[in-house]
């Protein structure tokens, strides 16, 4: 069972949230909360895997509780929900450690299907916006840094360069002629061997240190 807790501002579609959670098959709502002030300690004693985030609510905004819990709780992932597709935004919840970034008008399906693929390691964004990503890192939206190889294996860097290329789990098993739970594990180590929590911030790193030549 997937738990999930939701931080939505908005009464309204926090409560769609919560009967779009407890309807859906193997997903669990462990909690909803209006604001993201106290979040670090609100999760505290919370047996969670993933969270529904806004990005803006009144006082500590999304992308800044996104920042507080991954400090705090690394293993939780942080899907972000938001109307906006401004550079800013999506950058700024990247970095702070989200593993995915959805627009409100995604369809409920899309929630779920995003939620089951964080949990599994993945990086779900509605189309658009992972367009916007790889361009922002292309377009040099940070600045470069001296190219490392992160002691990753040959199959590794492979792994990780249909990533960045905007490959699917099943492509790049497809790609590599390997198990789909073989690359799921050379996710978990490539992961491990950057210091990352999610597949966005391994595709932040990889363009960044110039790991991949994308």
């Amino acid at each position: 069972m997937i738990k999930v807790a939701v931080f939505e501002d908005n009464a309204h579609l926090r409560e769609s949230f919560r009967l779009l959670l407890q309807e859906a098959k193997g997903l669990e709502c462990v909690a909803t909360f209006s604001n993201a002030n106290d979040a670090v300690e609100q999760l505290r004693n919370l047996d969670c895997h993933v969270i529904l985030m806004d990005i803006s609510m009144p006082g500590r905004s999304g992308v800044e509780a996104t920042k507080l819990i991954k400090e705090a709780y690394p293993d939780i992932n942080i899907v972000i929900q938001s109307i906006f597709d401004d550079d800013e935004y999506i950058f700024k919840a990247i970095c702070n450690g989200a593993s995915g970034y959805l627009l409100k008008n995604a369809e409920p399906a899309t929630y779920v299907k995003a939620i089951e693929e964080v949990y599994e390691g993945g990086s779900p964004m509605t189309p658009g916006i992972a367009r916007r990503v790889l361009q922002l890192f292309r377009e040099g939206y940070t600045p470069p840094t001296p190219k490392e190889d992160f002691n990753l294996t040959e199959q590794e860097r492979k792994v990780l360069h249909y990533l960045v290329a905007g490959k699917s789990y099943k492509m790049i098993a497809d790609v590599l002629f390997i198990s789909l739970e073989t690359v799921k594990t050379h996710l978990r180590n490539i992961y491990l061997k950057l210091q990352v929590h999610s597949g966005t911030e391994a595709v932040a790193k990889a363009l960044k240190h110039k790991i991949t030549n994308l």
